[in-house]
């Protein structure tokens, strides 16, 4: 897995090359600026930018728009954000547009070595990475939805892992049930919130944006 990090602060990005390169994983070049990154993803090609949400010049939003502006020019390319702090817009828009290969991770993450590499070869596979603390607080946001009332506390607890990005494999094992018990929350789930089988919408990702919709106040 060819790599390239794009982190303002110094010292997190030697850290995160340097852990990386000891679970053998190729970070082909680092960048603290948003400028710099999309040069390094240009002359790199990596697999997968994990990218800072804030990066100079005005710590803002500079880091999220060169991973749209890197993603724009090479589709193919994995994204894993970094960010301190929960930013909910980014947290829902992450979904509502249906992305893939896309992952969203508060730092503090970082130092829980085995979780972050785990979202990190999740994204690079193609899958979403959310993070649980950013699923959390916007479920505590949440207003009343009708079809997610009906959703028992252990079918909730199913969902939410949905939105991490967990597949029914990985869900089992976090609550140590057997994937088939899994099976029938995310069936049940479905009939409460009424979304038939179609070859129109990816049921899972339907369901996570009852969450997040309703949270964002959309």
């Amino acid at each position: 897995m060819r790599i390239v990090i794009g982190e303002d602060d110094a010292l997190l990005r030697e850290g995160l090359a340097l852990l990386l390169r000891a679970e053998g994983l190729d970070v082909v070049a680092t960048a603290g600026g948003p400028d710099d990154l999309l040069a390094a993803i240009a002359e790199h090609a990596p697999d997968v930018a994990i990218v800072d949400v804030r990066m100079p010049p005005t710590h803002t939003d500079e880091g999220i728009r060169a991973a749209v502006e890197a993603r724009r020019r090479m589709p193919g390319l994995a994204v894993l954000v970094l960010s301190a702090y929960v930013e909910q817009a980014f947290a829902t828009e992450l979904l509502v547009g249906g992305a893939r290969r896309v992952g969203y991770l508060l730092k503090e993450r970082v130092g829980r070595v085995e979780e972050f590499l785990d979202a990190l070869h999740r994204v690079a596979d193609g899958g979403t990475a959310v993070d649980p603390e950013v699923v959390a607080q916007l479920l505590t946001r949440t207003r009343p939805d009708a079809g997610l009332d009906r959703l028992s506390a252990r079918e909730r607890e199913v969902l939410g892992l949905m939105a991490e990005g967990l597949g029914n494999t990985a869900i089992a094992r976090r609550l140590v049930v057997t994937e088939g018990a899994v099976h029938k929350h995310v069936r049940s789930i479905f009939a409460k919130l009424d979304l038939a089988p179609t070859d129109d919408v990816d049921r899972r990702v339907v369901a996570v944006l009852r969450y997040l919709r309703t949270a964002d106040g959309r």
